[in-house]
């Protein structure tokens, strides 16, 4: 089964549901502008287990290595979409992005 790709607008709205967000790029490149909130977990750290209840929704750059965690996730039980676009698309949507190391 493969993870279903989201829209920014869609993914908004999921959020503010209560569905976590997971930003799964290097530390660099989440502080250099990342989704409003979103959690940072490199995908060579991302584990199931370690993770939030409930949905999870999984972005990078422009939707590669998201897509791929999602897909992880799902296989391993967990509810996972990812952000169609990434945070790129995310940001063009003129949608709020956070620089800094903190969500």
């Amino acid at each position: 089964m493969v993870a279903e790709q989201v829209e920014p607008g869609t993914v908004r709205e999921m959020m503010r549901a209560g569905d976590t967000v997971i930003d799964v790029r290097t530390p660099d490149e989440y502080a250099g502008g990342h989704i409003a909130g979103a959690l940072n977990i490199p995908i060579d750290m991302l584990t199931a287990a370690a993770l939030p209840d409930g949905q999870l929704i999984t972005t990078c750059s422009a939707g590669g290595r998201g897509g791929r965690a999602a897909h992880l996730l799902d296989a391993a039980g967990r509810s996972a979409f990812s952000v169609a676009g990434g945070t790129k698309a995310w940001q063009a949507a003129g949608l709020p992005i956070t620089l800094g190391p903190s969500p």
